[in-house]
């Protein structure tokens, strides 16, 4: 395996946490999909909920993930990536709210700038070789999904 291919348990576990996001999508566009989810589990696993409540947190985990990246750095490099890495959880809490439109909006920013952050970690070392192509191939899923909130 060369050293940019994404490990298998990583990249199955990546593209299953897209389920939610996807799912969410069907639901909004398939009412059988959206009937069955009404009937199963109810209506917070449908739709714009399902996706805004699941991308909130994952973006706050993601915090989690960059701080773990921070704790492989040393001085001012470690206190910045600390510093750095709260701040997709807090946007995730200041940001998100209101309407599912502008929600889905902001969420999608927030997947963007932490996006931004992942490239500067990896850039830095921080990450694993393969990291953005993970983060690419996830984010740009995770976009659409969201913007179709707002579309």
């Amino acid at each position: 395996m060369r050293a940019t291919n994404i490990p298998p348990a990583p990249l199955a576990l990546g593209l299953a946490g897209l389920l939610p996001f996807v799912w969410g999508v069907l639901t909004m566009v398939w009412d059988p999909a959206a009937a069955l989810t009404l009937r199963w589990v109810g209506p917070r696993f449908a739709g714009p909920y399902v996706q805004l409540a699941y991308g909130t947190v994952i973006l706050s985990f993601m915090s989690g993930v960059l701080w773990g990246f921070a704790t492989r750095a040393r001085g001012r490099i470690a206190a910045t990536g600390y510093a750095l890495s709260v701040l997709p959880a807090l946007w995730a809490f200041f940001m998100v709210g209101g309407g599912p439109v502008s929600a889905a909006i902001y969420l999608t920013a927030g997947f963007v700038g932490l996006l931004g952050l992942d490239w500067l970690f990896w850039r830095q070392g921080l990450a694993p070789e393969w990291w953005m192509r993970l983060r690419v191939l996830l984010t740009g899923i995770v976009a659409v999904c969201l913007l179709a909130i707002a579309w």
